[in-house]
């Protein structure tokens, strides 16, 4: 099966949807089993294991994310956290047989009562094509701020 650009695109924006839509489960579903996801500390950052990021997640840690925001005793999320993601049209970088990058820019928004913050950044996506369905092997998230001092980020840009 070949992938097309247009599947690959469609594949980002119903990513999205998942996570603005609170359908976590549904989302993980789309992860490699040792898929990682990404969110530099420091701007052009290289190296996720010898330097800080603000998140780096493997399989795990993202199901342990999905079980609190999940969680009817997760007080911290009375009432839940919601976000919204607005997306450029992402642009494929790299088209393989099996292997596939996206770089999409876009805007975040995450909101709980009265809080609201807004966040600019890139994401890149390394997708793989397995048994005919598009899965995400890696995800990193580029804060076009990284460098400034945030509130906790409940959701996942």
């Amino acid at each position: 099966m070949s992938v097309t650009r247009d599947q690959l695109i469609d594949f980002i924006y119903d990513e999205v949807r998942m996570l603005d839509e609170g359908r976590y489960d549904e989302w993980l579903s789309l992860w490699l089993p040792d898929g990682i996801y990404w969110m530099p500390l420091d701007y052009k950052q290289t190296d996720p294991i010898n330097q800080t990021s603000l998140l780096y997640e493997d399989m795990f840690m993202l199901k342990l994310r999905v079980e609190r925001l999940n969680g009817a005793r997760t007080f911290s999320q009375k009432p839940k956290s919601r976000c919204h993601h607005v997306i450029q049209r992402p642009f494929v970088d790299e088209m393989g047989e099996d292997r596939f990058v996206t770089n999409t820019s876009m805007h975040y928004v995450e909101t709980r009562l009265d809080e609201q913050q807004l966040l600019a950044l890139t994401v890149r996506h390394d997708l793989a094509l397995v048994d005919g369905a598009l899965r995400i092997a890696g995800k990193r998230v580029d804060l076009l701020n990284c460098d400034a001092a945030f509130r906790n980020i409940q959701l996942l840009p």
